[in-house]
């Protein structure tokens, strides 16, 4: 009997299971219509997910309050397309042109640039320490030159271990850097120096004490291990007070000079690291300047010195004193930047990503993807006919046009409908007819036919992936949509609504007469900002002394208009506090702020107070514009809604809201 009833309740479980299966939303469930067109749940979870990202989950509130407005967004769209704006040649056109936009940087963006971006973000997060063996390429090498190089470097790594690689680097190893010092570079951080990326690849994916190579690089060839990794420490913003050695005495061989303990006293009994820096220190380079050095990363100075800046916990924390070989040094913390957000920095990676080899690399292998995939076919003998009868002294010379071949056959035929044959390569050759000529002073006809044969064919599979874009990637589908139809949108509102606020001068004047009291000054304060360059020789405390009871004009006078610089500007009482706490009266003023950074000191300082009043229809006038703009659309949503209605279908809406 129990087990009866165990199977029943198993049963059950398995309906009810299966039922929910049944019941599941679909991407393709239809949401809402407006006019009987269909807008489906995945339509509108792309576009809410888009504009609300992490924000906003869907709980009722959010989706009802955004359901609203992409009604009003298909209802404008609906009425373009009943005007006949989707007809318009211009507007085809334009929407033409942001799709050619769009899928010139959409497939890299999305197979190449965003995937490099991505991975050496997460290199980023790691200092890795390695050493390594260089053997260099001399001069221009041949391949049996790069072959021989590359068997030797094999032959050195065969007997490699981590026990024996510093005295084999010392031996053998061609950068005269770190040779000496067993092949050792230290720690260092992705990206590596411009070239080396292959090198940087193997040795992030590579174990600790594990030899990787030989990796092929602009320099050569490297044989490198990893002898340690560690999360990254970033950047350190720092300043210091060095007293130098004598040029060439070695580390410790001299006692800590009187003049530095003298400071790192002062320092302790509370004197100002800047007074204490321009007194003292001997780098005449910042010592006018608190001592700034700005922000460091690693493998920039010596261990000693980036090891007692790095290990500084707290922002004003001054080390204990330390020796380089430059000097001894007192270094202050200002502040410390560990690794940002990878939203944050993305265009900054997005660019070294662009400007390394590493690009090239991945933009080759996509194309090898695409031709896996799409099952591409050339006609090597079509061509291989056609390059043999090329003649030099014309297709060589910028005299060469295509002649009429005859040829049929594609030459290139990938899928099932995309085929290009002699006639668009002919094309491609006549309009590249100067890297045609220019190919052509180092070799033959048939030669260059080839080289450019092959370029021409990585384009035409650009091309192909291109034209399958909305097949390919659903998220390009949606996108080309939001255009079509934002540009439906734009034009529909500028005729029905904007031109209409704009022009309508009778009914502007109107509306503004309705609702004068809702565009007023608050009461107001002019504030003065000033600010004078460290480097101008006015001294700070007595231009501020002298703007108490002086206008911007008179100061200005007083020292020197190409020493200060200032500024001044209305602002609503509610908001003086933003500005350095000032207060609502005349005379107020800030404190003097100093920016090291910028070698610059500044203060704000409260001219005179204004009163609150009405405004005018031409000081109010953009604002008026605009409220008069929101009413007629109001009024020609409400028409539209007549016009074309829009049904919801509310179990869809339900589940979605549960969801």
């Amino acid at each position: 009997m129990n087990n009866m009833n165990s199977f029943k309740h198993l049963l059950f479980l398995v309906l009810i299971m299966a039922a929910a299966g049944l019941s599941a939303q679909k991407d393709s469930d239809v949401l809402f219509t407006v006019a009987d067109k269909p807008v489906t749940v995945g339509e509108f979870k792309y576009i809410f997910g888009k504009t609300n990202g992490d924000e906003s989950g869907y709980n009722e509130e959010s989706v009802r309050e955004y359901l609203e407005l992409y009604e009003r967004f298909k209802l404008k769209v609906a009425r373009a397309k009943a005007m006949g704006l989707d007809t318009i040649t211009a507007l085809q056109n334009e929407l033409e042109g942001y799709r050619r936009q769009l899928a010139d940087n959409y497939l890299i963006d999305r197979q190449v640039t965003d995937r490099l971006v991505e991975e050496l973000y997460q290199r980023t997060q790691k200092d890795i320490e390695f050493s390594h063996i260089l053997l260099k390429f001399r001069g221009n090498p041949s391949p049996a030159d790069t072959a021989a190089l590359f068997n030797e470097a094999k032959a050195i790594k065969a007997r490699l271990t981590a026990s024996n690689f510093a005295d084999e680097a010392k031996k053998n190893s061609q950068d005269n850097f770190s040779a000496p010092k067993g092949g050792k570079i230290g720690y260092i951080t992705a990206p590596f120096p411009k070239g080396m990326h292959r090198l940087e690849t193997a040795l992030y994916r590579a174990k600790v004490n594990e030899v990787v190579g030989p990796v092929q690089t602009e320099l050569g060839y490297h044989l490198a291990i990893k002898s340690a990794e560690r999360p990254a420490r970033g950047e350190v913003e720092i300043a210091h007070i060095l007293i130098r050695k004598p040029e060439g005495t070695k580390t410790g061989s001299m006692p800590i000079p009187a003049q530095l303990q003298s400071a790192q006293k002062m320092l302790n009994n509370g004197d100002d690291f800047a007074k204490v820096a321009a007194r003292i220190s001997e780098d005449g380079k910042t010592k006018d300047n608190a001592g700034y050095l700005g922000f460091i990363g690693i493998n920039r100075y010596e261990p000693a010195f980036e090891n007692a800046a790095f290990g500084l916990t707290k922002d004003g924390q001054v080390s204990e004193i330390i020796e380089s070989s430059v000097g001894f040094h007192l270094i202050r913390r200002i502040s410390a930047k560990g690794i940002q957000p990878l939203d944050d920095i993305r265009p900054l990676l997005e660019t070294k990503v662009k400007a390394d080899g590493r690009f090239e690399d991945a933009k080759k292998q996509m194309l090898k993807d695409i031709r896996v995939k799409a099952n591409v076919q050339e006609n090597k003998a079509v061509f291989g006919r056609y390059a043999a009868e090329l003649v030099d002294s014309t297709f060589l010379s910028f005299r060469w046009k295509p002649a009429k071949t005859g040829v049929t056959t594609p030459l290139l035929a990938v899928g099932d409908d995309y085929k290009v044959g002699l006639d668009q390569f002919q094309e491609y050759l006549r309009k590249n007819s100067r890297q045609r000529v220019s190919m052509g002073r180092n070799s033959n006809a048939s030669t260059v036919a080839s080289n450019l044969y092959d370029t021409w064919i990585d384009e035409q599979l650009m091309a192909y992936a291109e034209s399958r874009l909305e097949v390919d990637f659903p998220e390009f589908a949606a996108l080309m949509r939001e255009y079509r139809e934002g540009i439906l949108l734009f034009e529909a509102t500028k005729i029905e609504v904007w031109d209409k606020a704009s022009e309508d001068t009778t009914g502007l004047k109107q509306f503004f007469a309705m609702h004068r009291d809702d565009y007023k000054w608050e009461e107001r304060a002019t504030v003065t900002r000033y600010v004078v360059r460290a480097n101008s020789g006015a001294d700070i405390n007595e231009v501020y002394a002298y703007a108490a009871d002086h206008d911007m004009d008179a100061t200005l006078d007083k020292f020197g208009r190409a020493n200060i610089d200032a500024s001044s500007d209305e602002f609503e009482l509610n908001r003086l506090s933003e500005i350095g706490n000032l207060t609502p009266k005349a005379g107020s003023r800030t404190p003097v702020s100093n920016d090291m950074r910028k070698g610059v000191a500044t203060f704000s300082k409260v001219e005179a107070l204004l009163p609150a009043r009405q405004k005018e229809l031409r000081e109010a006038r953009g604002y008026v514009i605009a409220d008069y703009q929101d009413q007629l659309e109001r009024e020609w949503v409400e028409e539209l809604r007549k016009q074309f209605p829009v049904k919801i279908n509310k179990k869809v809406l339900a589940k979605l809201i549960k969801s």
